[in-house]
Parts: C-alpha cells; structure tokens; sequence
C-alpha cells in the first residue's frame, strides 16, 4: 500500500528492501483522497524496530495512511537517541486537538508493575480518555491491551506462575467477525508477557467479546461491541528473530529464561527460527484498517 512515513525514518530504508510501497509526501499530495490518518503511540524500548514491524504490517493494503510516531512526555525512551525522538517523534500534547482514524498502543515491559506505579500510567489514562472522542478505532497490544481493559472496564490482569513465552496455537472463536475474516481456524501468535487477563473476568463484561483465544496462552483477540477498540494481548508484530533476541538478552543477564515455545527447530538455539505467524499478523491488520476504520470512519476527520 501506498504509506506516508517521514523522510529519513529509519524503517524506509528496510521496507523498500522488502518492496513495501512508501511515499513521500509530494506523492502523498497529488492523490485525489483522505488518507487515513493513523497514530502509533510507542512505549516499546526498541522504538525503530517497533515502528518498522506495525509499519510492514500497516502496508498491506491499498489504503493511503499518514501516519504520527507518538511518544509520552511524562517518561523519556533510554534505548532511543534524542535525535530519532526529536526528528520522528510527536507527544500527546502536540496533538491533543487533532482527530486521527486509528490509534495503535504497543506494548511495554511494565507488566509487573501495579498500573499505578508506572510513571506514565496518568498520561496513558489521558490519552486513553482523549481517545474516546478523538479517536475512531484504537488497537492495543499486549501491556496496553491488558492496561486499556482495566482502564475501560476494569477487567484485572494477573500475575503468572511462569512467562508465557513462545510461539503459540491459537482458534478462532467468532468465524463470523470481520476482524477474523479469512483466517484459518487454527493459526500462530508470538506471546512475550508474565502477566495475563483472565476469560472469566472478560466474560463478566457484555460489552467485550473474545474473537480468538489459545488453550495454552489463553484470550488472544478480544473486541468491544461498539467495534471502536480492539485488544490483542500477543505480538503479532514480531519478526522472526525478536523472541530470540529477548531470549539471548536475558540468558546473557544470568536471568532464569526458558527457550521460547514452539520456535527454535528442534530446540536448538543456533537454528534459525521458522515465522509460522507473518499470513495471520498481515490479515490481521489489514482487516482491522479495512473493516473497521476505512469503512466505517467518517470521510470528514473532524465528526470523528
């Protein structure tokens, strides 16, 4: 798909490698439509390859997006020059009076934390409240899916008694909702988090419904009856070696890691890990700008 990104982000250079239609702004311009426009608020560590794992996934589409790269103001990234943040990033507050069509909320390795102890949690709350009027359809990942059904609906996460760590089976529970359209009845998701929101606690809300679930890594896909918000507690962004790189990471640090499920070949960490889960992660996507924000955002942004 044709996707507006920023002159000189790092990600272009990689996409067009890969044949991901980019343009640049002139480009942008002279097409006679309202690109969609999309925010993603990063709370990712690893913000350039996070930007370049949703921005692959956002280009599978014939939809023109203009995208924002936000960041919070309350917590500066440690992992990220000040030059990137300075030259790509926007904050909440740059664009607290603009409407956007879709908003993705990534993940954080905060899961242990209370919500509360998180030094951005009262700017997340914000943003998430501004959202409700300036936002057509949110997606949340992961941290940010489980913190954004607490903040909704008060849904509590919980503590698991291991990491739910691997590449995991996962089945579709609604066939029939478009988020799912055209997935198999079984299909793969990275997971990477110690924490997990419960069905039975899901399920005491009417207005959420869970799409798709796992035996193992339990609910996957859960969506609100309004089909404005949209949380997926996996990774489906990931490439196929970042669950190795967690993996390294942490057993470089003395840390007590297991090997991920279901991702090296045979168990062996110097084999090259097979992406089982690229066909769901690219229909995920493209179903939600497509079924979900396209098709049912006004064409004029400001009656959002």
């Amino acid at each position: 798909m044709p996707i507006k990104i920023p002159s000189g982000l790092p990600a272009r250079q990689t996409l067009e490698e890969e044949n991901i239609f980019v343009m640049d702004e002139y480009r942008a311009l002279h097409q006679d439509i309202r690109p969609l426009r999309i925010a993603i608020l990063n709370l990712m560590p690893t913000k350039i390859a996070t930007e370049t794992q949703l921005i692959r996934l956002l280009s599978n589409t014939s939809l023109q997006l203009e995208l924002t790269l936000l960041g919070t103001a309350s917590h500066k990234s440690r992992n990220t020059s000040p030059e990137h943040m300075a030259t790509f990033y926007k904050n909440f507050y740059d664009v607290r009076e603009e409407k956007f069509d879709g908003l993705i909320i990534t993940g954080a390795p905060v899961e242990e934390m209370p919500y509360e102890d998180v030094d951005y949690w009262p700017e997340l709350c914000e943003i998430m409240h501004w959202s409700e009027t300036n936002v057509f359809s949110v997606f949340y990942i992961c941290w940010a899916a489980q913190a954004a059904m607490y903040y909704h609906y008060g849904v509590p996460k919980v503590q698991m008694a291991s990491k739910v760590f691997g590449v995991f089976s996962h089945k579709v529970e609604l066939p029939r909702h478009p988020l799912v359209r055209g997935f198999d009845e079984k299909f793969y998701a990275p997971h990477s988090r110690h924490t997990e929101v419960l069905r039975e606690d899901i399920e005491k809300v009417d207005a959420l419904k869970i799409v798709a679930s796992s035996s193992t890594a339990g609910p996957y896909i859960i969506a609100d009856d309004e089909k404005r918000r949209f949380f997926v507690t996996g990774h489906s962004e990931y490439d196929s070696d970042t669950l190795a790189r967690e993996y390294f990471r942490d057993r470089d640090k003395g840390l007590d890691i297991d090997l991920p499920y279901n991702y090296f070949p045979g168990g062996d960490t110097a084999a090259s890990p097979r992406n089982i889960w690229r066909s769901h992660a690219h229909l995920l996507y493209s179903n939600w700008l497509n079924h979900f924000v396209y098709q049912l955002t006004p064409y004029d942004i400001n009656k959002i």
